[in-house]
């Protein structure tokens, strides 16, 4: 890439990723990994149409209450993460959440529950490439309790506090057959005795680029299985589950407005 293109890049003009330009995007955007999710996530806007689909990259655009909204799938893990996070903020995006799901960590975090993430363990490799390690990976203080405020309202299950984010799924759910199972195993129990509350693959790297980019960033993870316990949600609950967890984003995006505007 030239470095005529480059400058484009940060100028506006259409990204090379997500191929968006400024206008196609609210400044408020649901980040789920999954580009299946966006369709389920914007049928809840009262309108929406599609903006762009490259890649793991889906964007719908459109209104909820009045307030514009965008839902962008950032695909598995930090590295595409980081990318879109990037590629969003250069086109006017300045609150990005991020909607998952995750592996619970605690006995108490049953499947069903949300996870208000207040900060992530930096259990993965995109986000030392921003910051070194000890810098933390933290959320916005004003989404977290606009979020447990919706969650508060609306009378759901929920917890807030520090989960993890690692690269490998399968590092995570058979640790004993990786050559470095000792180190793996030994971190999970830290993490678990340091009370992390569960585990996902984009929080951390979400958190730290957005605090360089100066975006506001939070993240909802719905609880779907506790691999220890073997408890997982069914289809119909997942649902259900998935669908509280974005209007709550959505009505956390009105509180976030109306601060703002104030």
């Amino acid at each position: 890439m030239s470095n005529k293109e480059k400058g484009g890049l940060l100028k506006g003009e259409i990204q090379y990723h997500i191929q968006m330009k400024k206008g196609d995007v609210a400044d408020f955007v649901i980040l789920p990994g999954d580009p299946g999710r966006v369709e389920f996530i914007a049928d809840h806007f009262d309108t929406a149409e599609l903006v762009a689909d490259n890649r793991e990259y889906k964007t719908m655009t459109g209104k909820y209450k009045g307030r514009s909204v965008s839902v962008t799938s950032t695909g598995i893990g930090c590295p595409s993460t980081a990318i879109a996070v990037e590629e969003l903020a250069n086109i006017g995006a300045k609150t990005l959440v991020r909607m998952g799901t995750s592996g619970a960590m605690q006995e108490y975090t049953k499947a069903g529950d949300k996870v208000i993430a207040t900060g992530a363990v930096r259990f993965e490799g995109t986000s030392v490439q921003y910051m070194p390690i000890e810098f933390p990976a933290v959320a916005s203080h004003d989404m977290v309790m606009a979020l447990k405020e919706a969650a508060l309202k609306a009378q759901l299950a929920h917890h807030v506090g520090i989960v993890q984010s690692k690269d490998s799924f399968y590092g995570q759910h058979s640790p004993e057959d990786m050559p470095i199972a000792a180190e793996l195993l030994q971190k999970w129990d830290a993490w678990v005795k340091g009370g992390v509350l569960c585990s996902e693959m984009e929080a951390a790297t979400l958190f730290v680029v957005g605090s360089y980019r100066r975006l506001r960033t939070g993240a909802v993870l719905l609880v779907a299985g506790d691999q220890a316990t073997g408890e997982s949600l069914t289809k119909d609950e997942y649902q259900k589950n998935m669908s509280e967890s974005v209007k709550m984003i959505l009505e956390a995006s009105l509180k976030i407005e109306e601060e703002d505007n104030a």
